[in-house]
C-alpha cells in the first residue's frame, strides 16, 4: 500500500481532527487514531485521553471506552455522522 497521502486524504484526516472526541465529545481539536493503518478514511476522532491515556484510551486499558460502552465501530459511525451534519452545514 502507498504511504504517501493524497491531498484528498490529508483533507479528510484535517476534518476528522477539527472534530469533537468521537468517544467523550471532549471538543477537539483531535487525533485521527486509524482502525487500520494506511486505510485514511477508516479513521475516527479522538482526544488524548480516549486515544493514548494508559487507563482510559484505546492503547491503554480502554476504560472510558468500557464506560461509554464503545468499540471502534460505534466511533466510526460518529465520527461519520459527524463529517456528514458537517458537510450539510456547508451547502
Amino acid at each position: 500500500m502507498n504511504s504517501k497521502l493524497t491531498k484528498d486524504e490529508r483533507d479528510w484526516l484535517q476534518r476528522v481532527k477539527e472534530l469533537p472526541c468521537s468517544v467523550c465529545d471532549a471538543p477537539g481539536p483531535s487525533d485521527a487514531h486509524h482502525i487500520e493503518q494506511g486505510l485514511h478514511y477508516c479513521c475516527v476522532s479522538l482526544c488524548k485521553d480516549c486515544h493514548q491515556n494508559p487507563v482510559l484510551g484505546l492503547h491503554g486499558q480502554k476504560r472510558m471506552w468500557l464506560i461509554k460502552k464503545m468499540n471502534e465501530m460505534d466511533a466510526l459511525n460518529v465520527t461519520i455522522k459527524r463529517l456528514d451534519e458537517m458537510q450539510k452545514k456547508w451547502t
